[in-house]
């Protein structure tokens, strides 16, 4: 597809739901929006501050209204809007599949599954940065997830078919696209070579749960803690933690609403239980579960890690914790900091 239709193509999916892009705010953050003008359209960001989570899990929600003589009744206002997601990365897509497993367990979340039914995906290509690992975390590339899935190649979008819904997009407007020939075959492969070079941030996750098991006790952790400040940026920059808490809010004439809203595991009273037990009082205790969830207990349960490469907790956190050093040096493979 010529670049030229790009346009042509955002009205074409406003037409089917509100269409979400990313926009550049100050030198270089970016964060979704609602699509008003092409202009304000940045295909090209690398990362948006807060990842595509936001819209198939919410940042806080109502989940019910309860009532002593009715009952509860579910909250459902806005879960059956359309809406396109336009602009995320492969690593967005491996990080959703994540998330789909988690609210796809033994109850699985209606709110969750709903909105993830009612959102058309877009997905573009991108060039890593020096924040970027998602090569080494396998998920650079992916061939699912997506209903369209445009590449930047200068000029022009080679456009992936994902889904019927993907289909009948392309199918509405025929003269817009236009079969891939050998020339265009080239241009595609070339991209993959300088993507491919790009890449300089790498992490050896080869033996990773067993190296954590037996660095449990190591003292790194506490070396690590004494410069996080447990402010919980990774977790909300984290495009796969999904932790929340619950609470309810009163009314005077009675009944009220329970409600949800993002949590994260270093915070202090997170593992906080009745009675006044708190299972990891220390910041380090805390630093360490959540290393270990992301690249040992989440693997053991799902056959995959918990992060993918993103970068994003690299770059948002204020104490300058990188996440890639610490696991290097938990495996030897560089100096402690």
């Amino acid at each position: 597809m010529d670049k030229r239709h790009l346009g042509t193509l955002l009205e074409m999916l406003r037409g089917w739901g509100e269409v979400h892009v990313p926009v550049k705010h100050g030198v270089n953050s970016y964060r979704w929006e609602p699509y008003t003008a092409l202009e304000k359209v940045a295909y090209d960001a690398l990362r948006t501050v807060i990842p595509a989570k936001k819209y198939f899990y919410r940042p806080t929600e109502a989940m019910f209204r309860f009532d002593a003589r009715r009952g509860f009744e579910a909250e459902t206002s806005g879960l059956t809007e359309r809406l396109v997601l336009f602009g995320i990365h492969a690593c967005g897509l491996h990080a959703l599949e994540t998330l789909d497993n988690i609210f796809a367990g033994r109850y699985a979340d209606n709110y969750y599954f709903t909105r993830r039914e009612n959102i058309m995906i877009v997905a573009t290509s991108c060039i890593p940065d020096e924040h970027c690992f998602c090569k080494s975390m396998g998920t650079d590339a992916i061939d699912e997830g997506f209903d369209l899935f445009l590449t930047d190649l200068d000029d022009a979008f080679l456009v992936g078919v994902g889904t019927s819904r993907g289909d009948d997009v392309v199918s509405s407007r025929p003269e817009l696209f236009s079969e891939v020939d050998e020339e265009f075959t080239q241009r595609y492969l070339e991209f993959r070579r300088i993507r491919e070079r790009a890449y300089c941030l790498t992490l050896d996750i080869s033996d990773l749960p067993t190296i954590l098991d037996l660095e449990y006790e190591s003292p790194i952790w506490d070396k690590l803690a004494e410069r996080c400040l447990s402010c919980g940026s990774c977790s909300m920059v984290c495009p796969t933690c999904y932790c929340y808490d619950v609470y309810d809010t009163q009314e005077l004439a009675g009944g009220g609403t329970r409600w949800r809203e993002w949590d994260c595991c270093l915070f202090r009273d997170h593992a906080l239980v009745a009675g006044g037990h708190n299972f990891r009082e220390e910041r380090g205790q805390r630093l360490k579960h959540r290393y270990l969830h992301k690249q040992q207990a989440f693997l053991g349960d799902f056959g995959r890690a918990a992060c993918v490469g993103c970068g994003r907790c690299i770059v948002s956190c204020p104490a300058k914790i990188d996440y890639v050093e610490c696991l290097k040096m938990l495996r030897g493979d560089q100096a402690h900091a």
